[in-house]
């Protein structure tokens, strides 16, 4: 399948599974009740970076630290084949960490089904990322990066569900998954 054709498939999907959607908080304030209990969603007792520690490491040093496909895509800023990650599927309630520092990015609350193959989030945890334009499909998009390693995760777009109308499209290689444990 080319390009052209493979990026026709994929918005019509997204569209198409709109009704979909899982229910996002229902206004703003639902939204920075999210972003601001994050920590609830960590496991009790799990070591939780802090943006404010910068990871830099040598990319012989990131090499060694992750598995190949993840390291293609945060260091290299390559992107997985749609509808190969396991988090598509992730249902249980915990928080969402960047796979190459740890750092909590989104928690389950944010998460919801687009459709496009890729694990979406309508918001995510506030300071987590920094954005640049990315020109590499000619017309310009938001990439956004984790702000305390540099990792590649993906692209923000303005086609997700009310009340943010975002969509954070991330790599799930980019992330690991730690279930909040039952009290």
């Amino acid at each position: 399948m080319d390009r052209r054709t493979l990026l026709k498939t994929l918005v019509a999907s997204a569209f198409a599974s709109r009704a979909a959607y899982a229910a996002p908080p229902a206004n703003m304030k639902g939204i920075e009740e999210l972003q601001k209990n994050w920590k609830s969603f960590v496991p009790a007792g799990a070591a939780v970076p802090s943006p404010g520690e910068p990871l830099k490491l040598s990319k012989d040093e990131w090499r060694k630290r992750l598995p190949a496909d993840a390291f293609r895509v945060l260091r290299e800023e390559s992107t997985e084949r749609a509808g190969t990650s396991a988090l598509n599927e992730e249902k249980r309630a915990g928080v969402f960490v960047c796979a190459g520092c740890g750092l909590p990015v989104f928690t389950s609350e944010m998460k919801y089904e687009s459709g496009t193959g890729w694990p979406s989030f309508f918001t995510s945890i506030p300071g987590a990322f920094e954005t640049k334009k990315d020109y590499f499909l000619i017309y310009p998009r938001t990439e956004y990066h984790c702000i305390r390693c540099g990792g590649h995760h993906g692209h923000l777009f303005d086609d997700g569900p009310p009340p943010t109308g975002q969509r954070w499209c991330n790599n799930g290689v980019a992330l690991r998954f730690l279930p909040r444990q039952s009290a």
